[in-house]
C-alpha cells in the first residue's frame, strides 16, 4: 500500500517562498510519475506539476516559472519549491503518482498566502 507525507506548508506573505516535501513508501518510487496536486476550498483538485523517472518536468500554466519540482530517488522524496508566491495559491497540497493508479490521498500540507 502506498503511503504518501506531505509537509512544509504554512503561512507566508504574497511574494514568499515555500518548499514542500512529500515521502514516499510502499512504491517503486524510481520508476513512477509523481506529481503535486493542489485543492482549494470549493474547487477541484488540480494537477500543478510532474516529474517523470527522466526529470521532464511539466508545469500547470499558473505556476509555470514560479515553482520548481524535484525528487530524489535515494530518499523516496519529491519536493516542491515555491517561489513569488501568490493568494490564489492558497491551497492544500498534495502528490501523488500521475496518474494516481487508485493510490490513496494523504493528509496534504497547507499552504495560506496572505496578501
Amino acid at each position: 500500500q502506498v503511503q504518501l507525507v506531505e509537509s512544509g506548508g504554512g503561512l507566508v506573505q504574497a511574494g514568499g517562498s515555500l518548499r514542500l516535501s512529500c515521502v514516499v513508501s510502499g512504491s517503486i518510487f524510481s520508476i513512477v510519475t509523481w506529481g503535486w496536486y493542489r485543492q482549494s476550498p470549493g474547487k477541484q483538485r488540480e494537477l500543478v506539476a510532474t516529474i517523470p523517472f527522466d526529470n521532464t518536468k511539466t508545469y500547470a500554466d499558473s505556476v509555470k516559472g514560479r515553482f520548481t519540482i524535484s525528487r530524489d530517488n535515494a530518499k523516496s522524496t519529491v519536493y516542491l519549491q515555491m517561489g513569488s508566491l501568490k493568494p490564489d495559491d492558497t491551497a492544500v497540497y498534495y502528490c501523488n503518482s500521475m496518474p494516481t493508479y487508485g493510490n490513496p490521498w494523504g493528509r496534504g500540507t497547507q499552504v495560506t498566502v496572505s496578501s
